[in-house]
């Protein structure tokens, strides 16, 4: 331990208020420090503001709001009678800023319709499908409306940067060596990066079904009568090759070897558990505007091997796009992933919760360059067929929405990676009523949804997708407060918002941008009673905490 360090504790140790020394400058304690600024951190923000906190929030990289601003416009929700408080907020402030007809540069509003499952109603008072940049917009406005302190670049050391007293976080260290202290802090990363390093328990992957008694977790290779799980669908029911693509080098050869991304040990025992997580995409934002559209490009590195699968997968005998081009304003899409082989790069992030700052970048990188060799394909490519190039090739990344020149984003959709354990687990019983939290901090809604995990070859020879399920939860069901926050032995400050207490197929469920900012208000606002009690999370009683949240909007039942 460095002398920083040691000096750090001792005074931490003897009660004194820290004002301890960070590269020759005063490390400043706030009441609620907040690292990640994805939508759950901005959300705690806001809210630990309007608490009368002092507060930081640590954005790591160089754009606030995650998915929200990253590219996820189509909302997805579930229902949106379960979205309260500032999340329903940013939606009406969404609806504001569509209703300044100066935001509409590349399309008159008149001509705009959204729609899939947040379609807005006419009237409506919030609006749920929105670009990039009017979220960032709105997020900006918000929390300058507010006393927040925002940093930028700066990334957690993940080694040694979380300074402990006892159970309690005093300080964290970034890589740059700066520090900050406070009496609360929130990890609001889609990765636990803080809860990673604070030494609180997490899992990866996929937990058996005998764990938690559940039915939909696990490995689910093979397919299920529908008759025996309502409104289920699973592996091949959904986002699947169609019949009889040949997963080898040279067809029917077995010896010339198998094509990239496909595991070749089997997929497993149906139900048990592995340490795999479901396939990682970019949510691109797309545009038809000829004077807004950069052409998808053929990537430096480019090799048709890596898209084989999808040139077969045509030529035996699909016929649709691979993708979910969802409208929003301004003539621009949020595009997501659909069929057997499209956006998602199965199987390739397999490493990134725990891989270093470095390998996440290469990871990233990687699922960008498979990606824009899948566009570049589907438009391009003289295999594919022509309705479907003629289509594709219309559209392109957008000039006017990221910093990059290329139009692509930063932001990668992490849809899972390490989830607290905690005294309290929520699970598929959870999501379909069977059992009820009674310390609710917000509302699940949208159904239990795996994307697929790995890629494999079936008893026939054939190349199959694993992992996807789609399960329809039976209305809104509340989140444990208790699913947010650390057994008390292994820290009694921190709050996690984001990588909560689940299972996979409940995070599957809970883990929606809405829901995201839902809980990270939800956990300021326990962080700034807590402050005030003078108690550790554990402690703080339900009832003070349930009566904030009912008076700043939270939803906290399901509607009548």
């Amino acid at each position: 331990m460095d002398m920083k360090k040691t000096i750090f504790l001792m005074v931490s140790l003897l009660g004194i208020t820290l004002s301890g020394v960070s590269q020759g400058s005063q490390t400043t304690e706030y009441d609620i420090v907040i690292y990640g600024g994805t939508s759950a951190g901005v959300a705690a923000a806001i809210q630990s503001s309007r608490m009368g906190k002092s507060v930081l929030l640590i954005e790591p990289y160089q754009r606030i709001g995650g998915l929200t601003t990253g590219g996820l416009g189509q909302t997805d929700i579930g229902n949106k009678a379960a979205i309260g408080g500032i999340a329903r907020e940013f939606y009406q402030k969404i609806r504001e800023y569509y209703d300044d007809p100066s935001n509409w540069k590349w399309q008159q509003q008149k001509d705009y319709m959204d729609g899939g499952q947040t379609r807005t109603e006419e009237g409506e008072e919030a609006m749920w499908t929105f670009e990039p940049s009017a979220a960032l917009q709105v997020y900006k406005d918000m929390l300058a409306s507010e006393q927040v302190k925002l940093i930028y670049g700066q990334r957690l050391n993940r080694e040694n940067g979380v300074v402990k007293n006892g159970t309690s976080i005093r300080q964290i260290e970034m890589v740059s060596g700066e520090t900050y202290a406070g009496k609360m802090f929130i990890d609001a990363t889609y990765e636990g990066d803080l809860m990673a390093a604070a030494g609180v328990s997490y899992t990866l992957g996929r937990e058996p079904n005998e764990q938690y008694g559940e039915t939909l977790n696990g490995v689910q290779a093979n397919k299920i009568s529908l008759s025996l799980l309502k409104n289920v669908s699973i592996n091949g029911q959904n986002h699947n090759f169609v019949a009889g693509v040949d997963p080898y080098v040279k067809k029917g050869d077995p010896s010339s070897g198998v094509l990239p991304y496909i595991n070749t040990e089997g997929p497993g025992i149906d139900g048990s558990g592995d340490h795999k997580i479901q396939a990682y995409c970019f949510r691109m934002c797309l545009t038809d505007h000829p004077d807004n559209r950069i052409p998808f490009e053929k990537p430096a590195n480019y090799d048709e091997r890596n898209y084989e699968l999808l040139l077969r997968n045509y030529e035996a005998g699909e016929t649709q796009i691979p993708w979910i081009n969802s409208a929003m304003p301004n003539r621009k899409t949020d595009t997501n992933n659909r069929h057997g082989f499209s956006t998602d790069f199965i199987g390739q992030n397999y490493d990134y919760p725990e891989a270093s700052y470095e390998e996440r970048e290469r990871i990233t990188e990687a699922h960008r360059n498979y990606q824009k060799g899948l566009m570049w394909t589907l438009a391009y490519h003289p295999r594919i067929p022509e309705m479907v190039r003629n289509e594709v090739s219309r559209w392109g990344t957008a000039k006017d929405e990221f910093a990059r020149e290329d139009g692509w984003q930063q932001q990668l959709y992490i849809r899972e990676a390490r989830r607290l354990v905690s005294d309290y687990v929520m699970t598929q019983h959870h999501c379909e009523g069977l059992e009820v939290a009674e310390d609710p901090i917000g509302l699940g809604a949208y159904g239990m949804d795996s994307h697929h995990i790995q890629r494999y070859i079936d008893a026939n020879g054939y190349v199959q997708n694993e992992g996807n399920v789609q399960s329809k939860v039976a209305g809104p069901y509340p989140v444990s407060y208790r699913s947010i926050i650390p057994k008390k032995a292994e820290c009694s400050n921190l709050l996690v918002p984001v990588c909560l207490s689940a299972s996979h197929i409940a995070f599957g469920s809970i883990r929606m941008e809405p829901v995201f900012m839902v809980l990270g208000q939800s956990a300021a606002t326990a962080a700034a009673l807590s402050i005030d009690k003078k108690v550790a999370l554990q402690d703080l009683p339900y009832k003070s905490l349930r009566e904030i949240l009912l008076k700043d909007q939270q939803r906290l039942a399901p509607a009548n």
